[in-house]
């Protein structure tokens, strides 16, 4: 059952407090999850089954709960990757800007009906993203480029319709994000990474008013997040600024948590442990 104090709210189970394990399991979960998201995108899969599987709070209040780890590690990760110098906001902003505005219109589309319908499209845009990703590999470990050419007929409703989706349930964002930079943009994967975690960071900060003013943000179970997300997107971006074959690795994840996704929205991994 749920009951408030001081404003928050505390899940008991059997007139119990919470049993400590689950908030070491939230908290380490959420360290993978927010290492996941700097360094490939989709680790929202894993904190908002931990907060709606676990934590039992219902679909939407996961995910304004969610937000709030989302926008520690991304100012972990952003800082980390600009004292490093791969964050460039100033050559990004055709890209930053139209995903801040389509992600405040799907954060204000989220509040107003259930994401639970938004899934069965995400989980088909997961298969299409994993072929996208497989096919020409070395499209995707390319070295730096110094000045890109950008078509802003092209690049306005790309990136306002990724910031819609991203302020609408946020689960694969960064896929979708990394995809759009690497193949679209020409940044090469540590770069792409350092926009992402910045862009999903200052909409982040919109996304959680909205949701803390339809109430629909749990604040304690937002900041044990919170604590385990920052430490993963700081180790992550740590990793990805100084070590030369982090372009590489980032690519291998990439594919890890696609083809990990793909199992599980189609529930293949039932089928495949039913072999055993």
């Amino acid at each position: 059952m749920t009951k408030k104090h001081f404003g928050f709210k505390i899940i008991r189970n059997d007139n119990h407090h919470m049993d400590p394990i689950y908030y070491v399991i939230a908290i380490v979960g959420a360290a993978f999850a927010g290492a996941i998201n700097t360094f490939a995108g989709n680790g929202s899969a894993i904190t908002l089954t931990i907060l709606t599987e676990i934590l039992q709070l219902p679909p939407n209040m996961a995910n304004g709960t969610n937000r709030v780890g989302i926008f520690s590690q991304c100012t972990a990760g952003s800082y980390v990757f600009y004292k490093n110098g791969k964050l460039d906001v100033r050559g990004s902003l055709a890209y930053i800007i139209p995903t801040i505005i389509g992600a405040i219109l799907g954060v204000l589309v989220a509040v107003q009906v259930s994401n639970e319908q938004f899934k069965s499209v995400f989980s088909f845009l997961m298969v299409g993203m994993l072929f996208v990703i497989l096919v020409k590999p070395k499209r995707w470990l390319k070295p730096a480029k110094e000045k890109r050419q950008t078509n802003l007929m092209l690049i306005i409703p790309a990136f306002l319709a990724l910031g819609f989706y991203g302020g609408f349930i946020q689960m694969g964002m960064g896929v979708f994000f990394l995809a759009a930079m690497v193949l679209g943009a020409k940044y090469n994967i540590t770069e792409s990474n350092a926009v992402k975690t910045f862009v999903v960071g200052v909409y982040t900060i919109l996304v959680i008013a909205i949701f803390q003013w339809k109430g629909l943000i749990d604040w304690k179970m937002g900041l044990i997040m919170a604590f385990g997300q920052t430490i993963g997107g700081w180790l992550a971006a740590t990793y990805a600024s100084k070590y030369p074959k982090a372009d590489l690795w980032a690519y291998r994840l990439l594919v890890v948590v696609v083809i990990f996704a793909v199992v599980k929205l189609f529930g293949l991994h039932k089928f495949i442990f039913g072999l055993f």
